[in-house]
């Protein structure tokens, strides 16, 4: 027979792995009974105002790719705002003088010169 200390710790772990099913399977409940009543809002909504949404009825969450977190030291993270800082700049001075190169004739051709030959 085994000792009662590993049979009540058994029992504590199947019913812990039983209460976490059980949590499971009321939030999957939760998740389709909200689909369905936004599917029953959508259908009712479509006859009447398709444009305005119910206020009581809220669409369930879809969770959306979680953003990583960087693990940088402060000085990698100065040095990364420095550059970017640098490149935006360098990116704006371009623009820039693009800006100011482009001519405002409009018989002006890029490849011609606006002297004559």
């Amino acid at each position: 027979m085994k000792k009662a200390k590993n049979l009540k710790k058994r029992i504590r772990r199947l019913e812990a792995r039983m209460q976490k099913g059980a949590k499971k399977l009321a939030r999957l409940k939760r998740k389709l009974e909200a689909a369905e009543t936004v599917s029953a809002a959508k259908s009712t909504n479509k006859a009447t105002a398709p444009a305005v949404k119910p206020a009581a009825v809220k669409e369930p969450r879809v969770a959306g790719k979680v953003k990583r977190k960087l693990n940088l030291t402060p000085e990698r993270r100065a040095q990364l705002s420095a550059a970017m800082k640098a490149r935006w700049a360098a990116k704006r001075a371009a623009a820039a003088t693009d800006a100011q190169n482009t001519p405002t004739s409009p018989r002006f051709s890029p490849g011609e010169t606006s002297q004559p030959q």
